[in-house]
């Protein structure tokens, strides 16, 4: 065979291999339509790994978060009512949890401490009740007459408060919390757990701040729009309380808790003659007439009956009661109070006692020391405590 016919057969076989080649791949079935993408892996992940979709990714997260919340935070306590709801229809914390924020308040109507929070506790319900927080307000009583649901539908009444009040009249609720003060504050988060708490006066930017992030979460967790309003409230009429001033005790009249009972035999029941020496202690309580001490009070049984006390503070505050009203004086340093007066004090010095309440006797413009004189007019007077602000 010629050269020239080597090249024409060499040609017409690399001819028939293309071909081959070109018939191989036709035949293969065409790729789907949309694939083909290339995807980018995120660092670390291999070709094989599974990618979460975006809400089972949401719900790992918050099962790691709400796992790290059971290491750092207490859950929430169940309340257990010892009595009836106020502005309220009956309900359980559990009701709430998974759907709103939670500040549980323990307070009784006779507290000072507790009323000059409460105008706090107001403007917060009104700011942020319609941005997921419920206030609960948990009546302890620290007296017998605070048990009365009458008397405690009054003060909420009076005191113009409209988040729900549940009575814990056998102070189930309190130790279940373990809770030992008036007032104490308890926040309580979307997925119920207690993450701030705040025992007494003071700290209302605080708290407030600590409720703003707790409403935010809960608008994450919901997929709710951010609504929740900035800022801090201050309340008008609010009383702010130095820390750093020596003032005098509270103090009790009732036998059951007379430590600083200047005259007289303290702890004891029954009816006593006493009558004021002639030099008196500071932060002690002198009576002077016939008194009959029970547990919680001590009752003048005579009309013309004194209390006096030597105290050191700005305001001054009485928590009494009587079955038929009684009239007092109320004298400042030997003088019928003045200016000092409290805003349960008439422009004559006196004050009518009949309901079963906190009165207000004197309203000082800083922290002085001064000797108040308290004289009954008639008998019947119920006093329980002197508290100082």
């Amino acid at each position: 065979m010629n050269k020239a016919n080597k090249n024409i057969i060499l040609g017409i076989v690399i001819i028939l291999i293309i071909g081959a080649i070109y018939f191989i791949e036709s035949s293969k079935p065409s790729a789907p339509s949309g694939t083909g993408i290339s995807i980018a892996l995120p660092p670390n992940q291999s070709a094989t790994s599974t990618i979460a979709p975006t809400g089972a990714q949401k719900s790992a997260d918050r099962t790691q978060i709400i796992k790290q919340k059971s290491l750092r935070y207490p859950p929430a306590v169940e309340i257990i009512p010892g009595g009836q709801f106020i502005n309220s229809q009956p309900f359980k914390l559990q009701d709430l949890i998974g759907k709103k924020v939670i500040l549980v308040d323990f307070w009784t109507y006779t507290c000072i401490n507790c009323l000059r929070t409460l105008p706090y506790l107001e403007a917060w319900d009104a700011k942020y009740k319609d941005q997921g927080l419920v206030i609960v307000g948990i009546h302890s009583p620290e007296f017998d007459f605070e048990k009365d649901y009458n008397n405690v539908l009054d003060a909420v009444k009076k005191l113009g408060v409209k988040y729900p009040v549940v009575q814990d009249n056998n102070h189930t609720t309190w130790d279940a919390y373990q809770n030992q003060y008036w007032p104490a504050e308890y926040l309580i988060d979307i997925d119920g757990y207690i993450t701030d708490t705040h025992f007494g006066e003071g700290s209302y930017a605080e708290t407030e701040q600590k409720i703003q992030a707790a409403l935010k979460e809960r608008d994450q967790v919901l997929g709710l729009s951010d609504t929740v309003p900035m800022g801090i409230v201050n309340p008008a009429d609010t009383v702010v309380v130095n820390p750093t001033e020596a003032l005098s005790p509270e103090t009790y009249f009732g036998a059951g808790r007379n430590e600083y009972l200047g005259n007289g035999t303290k702890g004891a029941i029954g009816v006593q003659q006493l009558s004021i020496p002639s030099t008196i202690k500071d932060s002690s309580l002198y009576l002077d007439g016939e008194w009959n001490f029970q547990s919680e009070f001590a009752k003048n049984t005579a009309t013309g009956a004194k209390i006096v006390y030597k105290y050191n503070a700005k305001n001054v505050y009485l928590v009494a009661r009587a079955d038929i009203a009684v009239k007092i004086a109320v004298l400042l340093d030997g003088k019928l109070v003045g200016r000092e007066r409290g805003t349960d004090v008439s422009t004559d010095g006196t004050v009518i006692i009949k309901e079963n309440r906190l009165y207000k006797l004197i309203q000082d413009s800083d922290y002085r020391e001064h000797t108040l004189e308290i004289i009954i007019n008639n008998s019947g007077l119920e006093a329980y405590t002197f508290t100082f602000g």
